[in-house]
């Protein structure tokens, strides 16, 4: 089983910055594609960015070139960089990993780190 903690969240005024990070748990971290997602007060959760084991990248339209996901396999840790930050990114993240194994995608989420972007 795969546990994973976000941390990083807070309180950041527009245009700022926070850099979120996700511990899992394992001795295969590197063969899970890391990814964040957020849920904002009233909608659904939506995808945010990931990063497979590859290296390569794939970010929601909406926060490509602010934010910034990145992977440290042997601290088994993922990091969401996020700059110039807007009131409408407030919102829980959650980070999550999965893999897909046997026709099952197997996803497994932490419990979430609160960002509120506000003046």
């Amino acid at each position: 089983q795969v546990q994973v903690v976000e941390s990083g969240g807070g309180l950041v005024q527009p245009g700022g910055s926070l850099r979120l990070s996700c511990v899992a748990s394992g001795r295969i971290f590197s063969i899970y594609t890391m990814g964040w997602y957020r849920q904002a007060p009233g909608k659904q959760r939506e995808f945010v960015a990931d990063i497979p084991s590859g290296d390569s990248t794939n970010y929601a339209d909406s926060v490509k070139g602010r934010f910034t996901i990145s992977r440290d396999n042997a601290k088994n840790t993922v990091y969401l960089q996020m700059n110039s930050l807007k009131i409408e990114d407030t919102a829980v993240y959650y980070c999550n990993a999965r893999r897909l194994r046997g026709g099952t995608n197997y996803v497994y989420w932490g419990q979430g780190t609160q960002v509120t972007v506000s003046s």
